[in-house]
């Protein structure tokens, strides 16, 4: 798949990315998460970001980056694009670009350098050489320490026909405004914030199409459901859907640092679809809080807990 072509793809429906199993050891369990992608391809998907943060990206080490793309572009089998994570420094993040390709996915999700802060010049260097490393399509991850400016990204854009996508993590509101006023159509943009659900409405006002959704790990059809009221502009049942479970859930996320991986891969447990433990230095969540998760999965998806009984 072109690069245009997939960034298209992406935006015209939901998004989410599979944690990644690991086995009682710690080490990549890879039947279960093919198992695991599959399962999340027999619901309507656009596309599924592969080694995402979600899976964990920061604790696997590169040849694992490899093989976590390549069992989930050998299930998704061409049914929808397979993005696969990107990042560490430049010259790894170049390199596992490259890998990425090799093993069939069609695009990257760059995210953040390691640990350092930089400026709109070593940012715009570390992007443009993973463009130039693939000729798959790009998508920069905006968060933390890699913050890009418009006027960064568009000459990027200019120079980089293969970077096709932006994918939010800040929540500025008016850089937000400044980029999709500048590009346009230009790029396909990404909803990126930590529970994404909760920005959907206000980000689709701003040209912001689609987001990646943790939630569809364990609770597809919720998800789904979700997606589509936000689309279809139905205020009140997104209102009421944040209340009942985005906003306790949020909530009980926000008790732990890392929380946001981990509540996923409770989530998981929860519905029967155990992925394993998160890795150091990330902590599972305590017993009395899968309890409260449990209760709140029970509140608006019973089926879902139905099915692993």
């Amino acid at each position: 798949m072109d690069p245009v072509t997939m960034a298209q793809s992406l935006g015209e429906g939901l998004l989410s990315f599979p944690v990644t199993h690991f086995d009682d050891s710690g080490q990549f369990s890879e039947v279960p998460y093919r198992a695991h992608c599959a399962w999340m391809l027999e619901h309507e998907l656009s596309g599924l970001f592969a080694a995402g943060g979600t899976g964990e990206f920061f604790s696997l080490t590169p040849v694992e980056v490899g093989a976590v793309v390549r069992a989930a572009v050998s299930e998704a089998a061409g049914k929808v694009p397979v993005i696969a994570g990107c990042g560490y420094g430049t010259a790894i993040a170049a390199s596992l670009a490259r890998d990425a390709e090799a093993a069939g996915a069609d695009g990257v999700l760059l995210l953040p350098p390691y640990l350092v802060n930089s400026t709109q010049e070593g940012l715009a260097a570390h992007i443009e050489a993973v463009c130039r490393a693939t000729g798959k399509g790009v998508i920069v991850y905006n968060r933390d320490n890699a913050v890009v400016e418009e006027e960064t990204l568009a000459r990027l854009c200019d120079r980089n026909p293969n970077l096709v996508g932006y994918k939010d993590g800040v929540g500025d509101i008016e850089l937000m405004t400044r980029i999709f006023a500048r590009m346009g159509n230009r790029l396909t943009y990404i909803g990126g914030l930590p529970t994404a659900e909760t920005f959907a409405v206000p980000y689709l006002t701003m040209g912001v199409t689609t987001y990646s959704s943790a939630i569809f790990n364990f609770m597809p059809e919720w998800a789904l459901a979700f997606y589509k009221a936000v689309r279809a502009d139905d205020r009140a049942e997104v209102l009421k859907q944040l209340k009942d479970f985005v906003l306790p859930y949020i909530a009980l996320r926000n008790r732990g640092r890392g929380y946001a991986v981990s509540i996923v891969k409770a989530g998981c447990r929860i519905v029967g679809r155990d992925a394993g433990a998160v890795r150091s230095p990330l902590t599972d969540l305590s017993e009395a809080e899968h309890a409260e998760l449990r209760a709140l999965i029970e509140r608006v998806a019973p089926k879902s807990l139905a099915a692993a009984a």
